[in-house]
């Protein structure tokens, strides 16, 4: 039963995305995948019937702030962040993506060794484009990828910015790749296989429309 809200939720915005803003036929079936990656888990190892899960899926497709930050903030225990991310984090809760991201470059020209705030930038990035994956945006993902080499953040997250933007494939390419560099008792490693899994079925949809 936990599912129930999460489906009914995600039936209503599909509803309202084909009916009420008249979305067009040939957007079905990628509105329905940002959907599905938005609301159909929890970041990477999340479980919706375990106590204290993250309330929303690290590929969430248009998370709002709050849920933004919880997603990320699973990924690194329970570490508190610098005190920089912190404050950061409570502008990106509330949305204001670009305040978030000069704190995040001020504290970066300070400690560039940190990799929370390297992902937290190139998230604000992205979320004050709209979702849009600009050179910008690709260039912080990429300073996290090196920052912090093996872990799945910059990667996972970069692959759901992908999905966001329609390139399907460059997402798979991403994320299998990960996969095989990742030592076979990473405790992300099912999460994200079943995420790939998900993602090669869309794939498939999308080339037999």
């Amino acid at each position: 039963m936990s599912f129930a809200p999460i489906i009914l939720l995600a039936a209503i915005a599909f509803a309202f995305g084909v009916v009420a803003s008249r979305l067009p036929k040939s957007g079905w079936t990628l509105f329905a995948a940002a959907l599905m990656f938005g609301l159909a888990g929890y970041a990477l190892q999340g479980s919706p019937g375990q106590a204290g899960s993250p309330k929303s899926a690290a590929a969430d497709q248009s998370m709002e702030g709050p849920e933004l930050v919880e997603a990320r903030r699973s990924l690194y225990g329970p570490t508190p962040p610098s005190r920089f991310v912190t404050v950061a984090d409570g502008f990106a809760r509330r949305g204001q993506y670009a305040d978030a991201a000069g704190i995040l470059r001020s504290s970066l020209a300070d400690n560039p060794d940190d990799p929370e705030a390297r992902l937290a930038l190139a998230n604000a990035i992205l979320e004050h484009a709209d979702g849009q994956l600009t050179p910008a945006a690709m260039y912080a993902y990429e300073q996290a990828a090196q920052a912090d080499p093996g872990e799945p953040g910059p990667g996972f997250f970069l692959g759901v910015a992908m999905i966001r933007n329609g390139r399907l494939p460059q997402a798979r390419e991403l994320w299998a790749d990960m996969l095989t560099k990742a030592p076979a008792d990473a405790p992300w490693r099912e999460g994200l296989e079943d995420r790939l899994s998900r993602l090669d079925s869309l794939i498939a949809q999308t080339a037999n429309q």
